[in-house]
């Protein structure tokens, strides 16, 4: 990417975590995770007919995110945004905290991201890819600043929110690694997503968030099963943190030329 322009980085970094959001999941589905079948049973589907559902629905994911690898549509980021906001929301819809709902905002916040980005949703050209070469406009630029730190501060705030609370699979977590007092661990560790989410949500700096980057690409390796699948299904987070980084220097860049034009 060292020869791409900082809109065109900003454009692929959410066009990759679009694609990561949907082969992750999706790979979940082939792979028939049997808590999916807590989201199924919202609907009154049964855990046989929920196992038999469970590849289609993962096969079509995995090829939306391959299509919008190489050919990026916008029918693709507004079908996951969609799907997103639901399939998110089936988890505290199934008795899961609502905590969940939110630690998972950059699936949805990505892809919503990139359609304010190209130009909004145009049902006329749904089929049409987006195209990373279109100028930014400063208004539409601002509005996805806004977007993106409020997502940033969502998924960030959520992760935090189920360590304070202990949940189950952070705590197996911090004991695989080592640690005698898993709860102490998980206390601290979401102590510092809140108040890194709050920091991002007031006054976002570039050099802190390239921090919280590496933190959260690092803590999601921890998962101990099919912790590939997981890393991958997170892009969303990981891609709304870099993409943030990405349009606050787009934002600088503007403005630097306002300034050059208004002093010549």
């Amino acid at each position: 990417m060292m020869n791409l322009t900082i809109q065109q980085k900003l454009h692929y970094t959410l066009r990759l975590a679009v694609a990561m959001c949907f082969i992750g999941h999706g790979s979940f589905g082939i792979i028939t995770k049997e808590i999916w079948c807590n989201y199924f049973a919202v609907f009154g589907i049964g855990k046989t007919l929920a196992f038999q559902l469970m590849p289609w629905l993962g096969g079509f994911d995995i090829a939306c995110g391959l299509v919008m690898l190489v050919y990026p549509m916008r029918l693709i980021p507004l079908w996951l945004l969609i799907w997103g906001i639901v399939t998110a929301l089936l988890r505290p819809l199934s008795g899961e905290p609502f905590a969940e709902f939110i630690e998972r905002a950059g699936n949805f916040g990505a892809p919503l991201a990139l359609l304010m980005l190209s130009g909004g949703v145009n049902f006329k050209g749904l089929l049409t890819p987006i195209n990373s070469n279109t100028e930014i406009p400063a208004n539409i630029l601002q509005k996805a600043v806004t977007c993106l730190k409020v997502v940033v501060f969502l998924l960030l705030a959520g992760h935090g929110w189920l360590n304070i609370i202990e949940k189950k699979g952070l705590m197996g977590q911090y004991t695989s690694l080592g640690f005698n007092n898993p709860a102490l661990v998980a206390h601290l560790a979401g102590a510092f997503e809140i108040a890194a989410a709050v920091s991002v949500l007031v006054k976002p700096i570039r050099s802190v968030l390239l921090v919280f980057f590496i933190w959260k690409v690092a803590t999601e390796l921890f998962y101990p099963h099919w912790v590939g699948f997981e890393w991958i299904e997170r892009g969303g987070s990981y891609g709304c943190i870099l993409a943030l980084w990405f349009a606050l220097a787009k934002r600088n860049e503007a403005l630097q030329s306002a300034n050059n034009l208004q002093a010549a």
